[in-house]
C-alpha cells in the first residue's frame, strides 16, 4: 500500500509538540495508531514502525514525547542520556501529551475517530499500558516489554506504577515480554498477568523464550529476527481485530 508521511504539530501539555505521521495515500478513513517511542526518541527506528503500519492500512502518529528538550533523540549506544531524558518526563504530563495526541489522530478527516490504538517499546511500552487505562478513547493497546509497568519508586514524577490505573483499562491489550530480560524480572510480568487477571480484563501476556529486551527493534544488538516477526503478526492480527473488524 502507498503512504504518505511526515512530519506535523501537535497540541499538547506543554505547547506544539512534533510527531511523525504516516498514513496510506489512498482516500479513506483508516483506524488510527499512536507509536510511542523507546527511552532513545523519535528515532527512524520509530519512524519506520509508523510507516509500516500505514502500509498496513492505518494512520499511524509517532509523538516526540521529548520535546520539551533541545535534542531529544540518542544513540543506542548513549544509554546513560537517555535514562537522563526518561527521567524528565512526569506520568500525569504523559498522559496529557497522549491525549493530544490522540486527539490529533481523531480530528483528521483520514482516521476513524472511533478506531484509535496505541502500541509502544520499553518505555513507550510503559506509557502504552498507562495511556490504555488513562485514556477511554484507546480500543486496543500493545505494550512492548514496558518496564517498570507493575512497579515504582513513588515520587512527584511517577506517583504510582501504571498497574494501579489498570481498573481503569476499558480496551483489549496484549503485551509482550522476554524471558531474558535483565530489566523486566519474570516476577513482574506475573504480578501484571495476575493483576489484569483478577480484574477480568481482556489481555493476552507473550513471554517470548530466549528474548531479550529490545528484541523487536532490528537497529539493536538485542534484536531477535524470529521472535521480531512472530511479534508483528500478532500485532497485526491484534489490531485487525480490534481496529478495524
Amino acid at each position: 500500500m502507498e503512504i504518505a508521511s511526515g512530519m506535523v504539530q501537535v497540541q499538547a501539555e506543554a505547547g506544539v509538540m512534533p510527531a511523525f505521521l504516516a498514513r496510506p495515500r489512498a482516500d479513506g478513513a483508516y483506524p488510527g495508531v499512536v507509536v510511542v517511542q523507546e527511552a532513545f526518541g523519535l528515532n527512524p527506528h520509530i519512524k519506520h514502525v509508523a510507516a509500516q503500519l500505514a502500509g498496513e492500512g492505518y494512520a499511524a502518529l509517532a509523538p516526540d514525547l521529548y520535546y520539551r528538550e533541545k535534542d531529544g533523540v540518542v544513540g543506542y549506544d548513549n544509554l546513560a542520556e537517555a535514562i537522563r531524558l526518561m527521567m524528565s518526563l512526569w506520568d500525569d504530563k504523559i498522559v496529557a501529551d497522549m491525549k493530544g495526541a490522540i486527539d490529533h489522530l481523531k480530528g483528521q478527516k483520514f482516521v476513524r475517530a472511533d478506531r484509535i490504538g496505541v502500541t509502544g517499546f520499553c518505555m513507550g511500552g510503559r506509557i502504552t499500558f498507562l495511556t490504555a487505562c488513562r485514556n477511554p478513547d484507546v480500543k486496543a493497546a500493545i505494550p512492548f516489554y514496558g518496564g517498570g509497568i507493575g512497579s515504582v519508586q513513588p515520587s512527584e514524577r511517577t506517583p504510582k506504577a501504571p498497574l494501579e490505573f489498570a481498573e481503569g483499562l476499558r480496551c483489549p491489550m496484549l503485551l509482550f515480554f522476554g524471558e531474558d530480560d535483565p530489566f523486566i524480572p519474570l516476577e513482574e510480568v506475573e504480578k501484571i498477568k495476575r493483576r489484569l487477571a483478577e480484574l477480568k480484563k481482556n489481555a493476552e501476556t507473550i513471554v517470548y523464550p530466549g528474548a531479550p529486551h529490545g528484541f523487536f527493534c532490528s537497529e539493536r544488538d538485542s534484536y531477535r529476527a524470529d521472535t521480531a516477526r512472530d511479534a508483528w503478526q500478532r500485532l497485526l492480527r491484534f489490531f485487525e481485530q480490534h481496529l478495524k473488524s
